[in-house]
């Protein structure tokens, strides 16, 4: 039988630095871990090990159609998967990242991963948790879902998170109940105009407001592609 993760108490510090450091191995060994965000608890892995991409995947019960989004230390980091990045996404960066907001971008051809059926494009997000945010320092961009199976509510607590995927995943990191259950806003960022993919905590009003200095607004569904 596959044992459970082993999870550690990242509010005590002696487990948390104790905690990230095994989730740090347990990402280079091309395993799963589950780590609180600002929204859900997601279930991650390197993204640039294939393998351990379809190890994500399968846990949740997905298929290659749907590919994690990519999660990121810092604002920089964007250049380094994405090209074309219009001068209105990266005011939206500038203003809300950390922050839940994910934006899907086209993606840099030499990028050495395999994420699924990306069409070339590929979905980031800075997340606004400390914990997190320490995690993807020390292992780099971490593929990550939230942490649940597909068709179940996202995990907002450790427990639910270890129920649902606890014997598939090597660490898991307990930050304790998170805001969620509403997830990030997705955001196109591959057309003339930002268009909403998913709203969530951030909704158009708030988009708008911050890209108003640049002129764009977010397109309407009836806009198309």
């Amino acid at each position: 039988m596959t044992p459970m993760a082993t999870r550690y108490d990242l509010s005590d510090p002696e487990q948390r630095e104790e905690g990230i450091a095994a989730a740090g191995r347990a990402v280079q060994r091309g395993r799963l871990v589950v780590l609180p965000t600002d929204t859900v608890y997601g279930v991650g892995a390197d993204a640039f090990s294939p393998e351990a991409v379809k190890r994500l995947l399968d846990a949740k019960g997905r298929g290659r159609h749907m590919p994690p989004p990519v999660l990121v230390s810092a604002r920089t980091t964007l250049d380094a998967l994405a090209v074309g990045v219009p001068d209105w996404a990266r005011v939206l960066v500038d203003t809300l990242w950390p922050g839940p907001l994910t934006l899907v971008v086209r993606q840099q051809a030499s990028l050495q991963w395999d994420l699924g059926e990306t069409r070339g494009t590929v979905a980031v997000r800075m997340p606004d948790h400390e914990a997190a945010l320490e995690l993807l320092s020390r292992t780099g961009p971490l593929a990550v879902s939230s942490a649940n199976r597909t068709g179940l509510p996202a995990a907002t607590n450790a427990d639910d998170a270890e129920a649902m995927l606890g014997e598939l995943v090597r660490v898991l990191l307990d930050g304790g109940p998170t805001p969620g259950p509403v997830p990030s806003t997705i955001v196109d960022c591959t057309g003339p105009r930002p268009r909403i993919l998913r709203e969530g905590l951030l909704d158009v009003a708030r988009l708008d407001e911050v890209l108003s200095q640049t002129g764009v607004q977010v397109a309407g569904d009836d806009e198309g592609d």
